[in-house]
């Protein structure tokens, strides 16, 4: 209501001026009997932003900002720093403006940067620095270690409770603890505090994860809509056309991804999701041209892993094994800047590697963060390990709709069936093979053959009447 009252008050007053103009052009009319009506020049329009400033706005705001702008804020606040070297509220905005560029170019190095100017900033102003400690909460889930981001993020909450921007971060960081209830919630408040673009993208998120794929779509489509930079729209239409992707939409998805590639061409994300639809779509030299697009802009673990099994399904094992090599240098990377990369590792491992290295590292992860992607990696290890009962129990956990919310991914469903398999639970792993090609046919180039394959040997279950020895899954 007030904001139709505000317009009602603008339209009435530029009535009013309307009226007042042409009062006055009519009587220089009738005194001078000459006007030229129309300016000779044009009214200077307010200049545009730097791609600096917009940098800041969107860092500040919880939204994707693009690389240019990120880099020209760096060197803006550097300077700053120079001259100002207690100046916290710079301090604070460079960690967050390298975290940022990290996240965007996989670059772990800016990590180390973005701590240091973070932990700056707080030693300037140790008491209600939240900006900083929000920083801290982003760099920690950047970094995937998701326990720092919610002690971070929870401590900038406790400072001001009704700063909207902490919500999206402890979102995350619940996500990777496997706190999805306590996710949803933060999500709720969040609702209550703010609207828009950036809160519709992140209840995606969580929609996503319980299971509501309907409400996750409509949500990103709306963001996208409400989007204020092309960049913002690039970013969510990325995560629309990767929840196509997961649930077999290719067309769709590859529209989506097209769209995004270009709004933003440094979307390497987006590219990387064209490698996976295109693939799938068996446009395989577009689909290779497309990861290594993505790889050359940003050199992620999983996207090397993506890459080397297209190769492998191909017949290819020699550019497979170039960049499983990529992959392992990656993670090296990742952790001299303090990123874990244990997960994607594990999984490489548990296919192309160690098995029981697979194993050991997961176990480590799931102690830590025991996220459902890490118990379905971690049962996939346990299984290629030859231990399927101990397996059986991690993927139960990972496919538990009350314990992750409700998304049951492809891949997830798979790894359960070939346990089962495993296990002589021919019901359970028939319904659960086939569930994973119901939701998305080609969620793997490599592990969605096999699913067909082993759907196939399991043949049809017995008829009506004929009790089918299950074992008692689930």
């Amino acid at each position: 209501m007030e904001n139709q009252q505000e317009g009602a008050v603008r339209r009435e007053g530029s009535a009013s001026r309307r009226r007042v103009l042409i009062a006055s052009v009519a009587g220089c009319v009738v005194l001078g009997g000459v006007l030229v009506l129309l300016p000779r020049e044009r009214s200077a329009e307010p200049a545009r932003p730097s791609p600096g400033a917009l940098a800041m706005e969107a860092v500040g705001s919880g939204v994707p900002a693009a690389l240019p702008g990120l880099t020209e804020l760096i060197e803006e606040r550097r300077e700053a720093v120079r001259t100002r070297p207690r100046d916290a509220t710079s301090w604070a905005v460079l960690g967050a403006a390298y975290v940022e560029r990290g996240r965007r170019l996989a670059d772990p190095a800016s990590y180390p940067r973005a701590e240091k100017a973070l932990r700056t900033s707080l030693s300037v102003r140790p008491r209600r620095n939240t900006r900083a400690l929000e920083g801290l909460a982003a760099l920690s889930n950047a970094r995937r270690d998701f326990p720092a981001a919610r002690r971070w993020g929870e401590a900038a909450l406790r400072l001001e409770p009704r700063r909207w921007t902490t919500y999206p971060l402890l979102i995350d960081a619940y996500t990777g603890l496997g706190e999805y209830k306590a996710a949803k919630r933060t999500l709720d408040r969040l609702a209550r505090l703010r609207s828009g673009p950036a809160v519709l993208a992140r209840a995606a998120a969580v929609y996503r994860d319980r299971g509501w794929r309907e409400d996750a779509a409509a949500s990103l489509a709306d963001a996208a809509a409400g989007a204020r930079a092309p960049i913002e729209r690039a970013a969510y239409l990325e995560r629309a056309g990767q929840l196509a992707f997961e649930h077999g939409d290719l067309d769709v998805a590859l529209r989506h991804f097209r769209e995004a590639v270009r709004l933003d061409p440094d979307q390497f994300a987006t590219r990387a999701g064209q490698g996976r639809a295109l693939a799938a779509l068996g446009r395989t030299t577009e689909a290779l041209d497309a990861y290594r697009a993505a790889l050359a802009g940003q050199p992620c673990p999983q996207y090397a892993l993506e890459l080397g099994e297209l190769y492998e399904s191909l017949g290819m094992p020699e550019a497979a094994r170039e960049r499983y090599g990529l992959l392992r240098e990656r993670v090296r990377r990742a952790a001299a800047g303090g990123a874990d990369e244990e997960l994607v590792l594990g999984r490489f491992e548990a296919d192309h590697g160690d098995p029981k290295a697979a194993v050991r590292r997961l176990r480590a992860e799931w102690k830590r963060q025991p996220g459902t992607e890490v118990a379905d990696a971690l049962g996939w290890a346990l299984y290629r390990a030859g231990e399927p009962q101990e397996a059986l129990r991690f993927a139960l956990t990972a496919t538990d709709t009350e314990r992750g919310g409700g998304m049951l991914d492809a891949a997830s469903m798979y790894h359960r069936g070939m346990i089962e398999q495993e296990l002589n639970r021919h019901g359970a792993a028939r319904r659960h093979l086939r569930e994973a090609l119901r939701i998305n046919p080609h969620f793997s180039p490599l592990h969605a053959p096999a699913a067909r394959a082993a759907t196939e040997a399991l043949g049809e279950p017995p008829d009506e009447g004929v009790p089918e020895m299950d074992g008692g899954a689930g």
